[in-house]
């Protein structure tokens, strides 16, 4: 006699990023050394897979514009991968924590670190970062 066994149909862990998946648009200011701020226009991409995401996010203002790509993975609440700023070739470590639309991360490399909290709720999201460069802060309102 043989026995069949079938696992019960379960809910896979959409994982962490989620709510994160897809193209995002808005703007806020941007804070620099000199004490300036400008207005600037923001669009952001997320390509989320389980556990994993690449972002590339791109800003500008008339005078002043910056990029940022990463990529990360998360283990449970841990979050940890890439990040490069695109206009002016500098890379380094992502790490922090999140979930739940939540992240509270550190982007470093020699000379520069900089605070990043990222909270979603629903279609909206408010980025803040806060530097110890030329780069400030910068405070953005994206939705989609």
């Amino acid at each position: 006699m043989s026995t069949l066994l079938t696992a019960a149909p379960g809910h896979a862990d959409p994982g962490p990023f989620s709510g994160l998946a897809g193209t995002w648009g808005g703007g806020g200011t941007v804070a620099l050394e000199d004490g300036s701020t400008e207005r600037i226009r923001c669009r952001a991409s997320y390509r989320v897979s389980g556990p994993r995401m690449t972002l590339v996010l791109t800003c500008a203002s008339d005078a002043y514009k910056f990029g940022l790509e990463a990529d990360v993975v998360a283990e449970g609440s841990a979050i940890s991968g890439t990040w490069t700023e695109t206009s002016r070739g500098v890379s380094g470590v992502l790490q922090g924590r999140g979930g739940g639309g939540n992240f509270q991360l550190m982007a470093a490399t020699a000379g520069f670190n900089a605070n990043i909290a990222l909270a979603t709720r629903g279609n909206k999201q408010s980025v803040s970062i806060r530097a110890d460069s030329q780069f400030r802060a910068a405070n953005i309102s994206l939705s989609r």
